[in-house]
């Protein structure tokens, strides 16, 4: 089973930032060009790259997406994108714009019903973003906290046919304290589907301990701040899983 690692590229204000457990009062500047940053990725060896528009999310609607497509249609590499889809016309988009896949994630609390449409509509080019805080659904940029447990969202729209799973456990993102590698293997025994783990990859050792369940369904990790930070390269995290 292959496992796949996504670097980020968190956009606010047109820059690369990473937030530290989504505070947006707790901002580091990473670069002034996302399409540089990806461009970089690129050349270092990434077959994908995760893209998130923070202002997008925050404000319910598409804000940074001219620098994703610039790199979709450059770049020569698949791309992921999150932040800011509430609608069909978000989600063509970025599909029609040479994106790869779209991830939608408050809208499945808020609208369900049309979530699971648009998982049927367009199927694997659909990735379902589950952010948990203390276990339950985090939304709207992790500003707001549901009664929702993840795991049973998990369960509900992979039985809907969601494929793609991208899991992020609030409390690790951004600190560089390791991943939570059980409760990413709990929501891939759950929904059964691929499971990306996001948020506190501090380390190729965590790279190893999170690929190792690869044949349960882990496929693959999401790197920002230790790759900022220069806790390691891009290239030794690729080789270190074998890509």
């Amino acid at each position: 089973m292959s496992f796949t690692l996504y670097p980020a590229i968190d956009m606010r204000g047109g820059k690369c930032v990473r937030l530290l457990q989504g505070d947006y009062d707790k901002e580091t500047v990473y670069g002034d060009s996302p399409f540089d940053m990806a461009k970089s990725f690129a050349d270092q060896g990434a077959e994908w790259i995760h893209m998130v528009d923070l202002d997008g999310a925050k404000d319910g609607k598409r804000v940074n997406d001219l620098f994703v497509i610039e790199a979709a249609k450059k770049l020569g590499v698949s791309v992921q994108i999150g932040g800011g889809i509430r609608t069909e016309e978000d989600i063509a988009h970025y599909l029609e714009n040479g994106v790869t896949r779209v991830i939608i994630g408050s809208i499945a609390i808020s609208n369900p019903d049309f979530a699971i449409e648009m998982i049927k509509k367009y199927g694997s080019a659909i990735a379902l973003g589950i952010d948990a805080k203390n276990g339950f659904v985090a939304t709207h940029g992790w500003i707001e906290t549901s009664a929702t447990q993840a795991v049973d969202l998990g369960k509900r729209f992979a039985d809907a046919g969601a494929e793609n799973f991208i899991f992020t456990d609030i409390a690790t993102d951004g600190m560089l304290s390791g991943p939570n590698v059980s409760a990413v293997r709990e929501m891939a025994a759950v929904t059964k589907k691929n499971v990306i783990a996001s948020g506190g990859v501090s380390s190729l050792a965590d790279l190893a301990a999170l690929k190792q369940y690869a044949a349960d369904g882990v496929t693959g990790a999401i790197i920002g701040k230790a790759l900022y930070e220069g806790r390691f390269t891009l290239r030794e995290a690729l080789n270190e899983v074998g890509r």
